[in-house]
């Protein structure tokens, strides 16, 4: 459990995040927005799915925040033949070379550690993705009937190629809806890409310095959950997830044609928290319901699940998800973002 820092601890936090996103924006060029709701992801205490085509810095992303922490990290390259025990870790039987007695071993997988890149997720298949969801979800890993507890902060992010389907497994939505946000990784600008062939094509860049440790994520992740959210953004929040189930009194017209499942309980839950984070990122210790608009798509774009016919006629999920939050009006606030 997660405690909230003193008071006069919260500004040298709230600087030290400041300071994590500007360190990775040092190697990374552009992409703003995903740097901030992969943070937003972190502070939360939850897991980010990042989709995006090849070569838009997904990984490089994740190890620049890596190094930028001062946190243990692994990277597993998921493929066809991952097996569970690859990612948990396995029994070996050793045998003492003086007794000759023999023993079993449990060694760790790459799943014990702060950070875990999970690269290509949907490349592995079912089984494998369910053992490292199960890691996710309980913060635990169970082998040979013992629960060993994984390290705190612990935090996944998972990359997807949207576009090569061949040898893949989609993930199942209720495995998807472990995942806190779907954060979607698009192309540079013009004047960012000619930064980017800049950097890449010189001289090789220093290392980042790590800004924050464990103690102090922790303590960070508290101060984000001691963010204060009114009644009313609650009843707001709510209000969102409840209009995205298409038989739902207030679903606008558009949620009613084309989809075919809504987000659930923990969809209000990750609103919730992301907008916390959000809040605390912006240096303010109280939710608006701008918080909750801003984070709205990454959380809900993977729980919204259209139909048949929203897929013949073209309609995207993040059109349903547009149309939504024009329609339902938020609650007033003295709050500015």
């Amino acid at each position: 459990m997660t405690v909230a820092p003193p008071a006069h601890d919260r500004e040298a936090l709230l600087a030290a995040a400041a300071r994590l996103r500007s360190e990775v924006q040092r190697r990374i060029v552009g992409q703003e927005r995903v740097l901030d709701e992969i943070l937003m992801s972190l502070i939360a205490g939850g897991h980010a799915l990042l989709v995006g085509v090849p070569g838009l810095a997904k990984t490089l992303m994740v190890r620049s925040l890596a190094e930028a922490v001062h946190l243990d990290f692994r990277r597993i390259q998921f493929t066809p033949d991952l097996v569970p025990s690859d990612i948990t870790g396995t029994e070996i039987l050793e045998e003492d070379s003086v007794t000759g007695s023999r023993s079993f071993r449990f060694v760790r997988g790459p799943i014990f550690a702060n950070i875990v890149l999970a690269d290509e997720i949907n490349r592995a298949p079912p089984r494998t993705q369910a053992a490292l969801l199960e890691a996710m979800q309980e913060h635990s890993v169970t082998a040979s009937g013992d629960t060993m507890r994984l390290p705190e902060p612990f935090f996944v992010l998972a990359t997807q190629n949207p576009i090569e389907q061949e040898g893949t497994y989609p993930l199942p939505e209720a495995q998807l809806d472990r995942f806190l946000f779907d954060i979607r990784v698009g192309y540079p600008k013009e004047d960012e890409e000619i930064a980017i062939l800049r950097s890449t094509t010189g001289a090789m860049t220093e290392g980042l310095t790590a800004i924050l440790g464990a103690s102090e994520l922790i303590a960070l992740q508290g101060l984000t959950r001691d963010v204060t959210a009114a009644d009313s953004v609650l009843r707001y929040a709510a209000t969102l997830v409840r209009a995205t189930r298409p038989d739902d009194g207030r679903a606008p017209e558009l949620v009613k044609r084309y989809v075919r499942w809504g987000a659930g309980p923990r969809a209000g839950q990750s609103l919730i928290l992301g907008a916390k984070a959000h809040a605390l990122l912006a240096g303010r210790l109280a939710v608006s319901p701008n918080d909750v608009k801003r984070v709205a798509m990454p959380v809900l774009r993977h729980r919204v699940l259209p139909n048949f016919a929203a897929e013949a006629e073209g309609v995207g999920v993040e059109r349903i998800i547009d149309d939504l939050l024009a329609k339902i009006e938020p609650p007033r606030s003295d709050i500015h973002v």
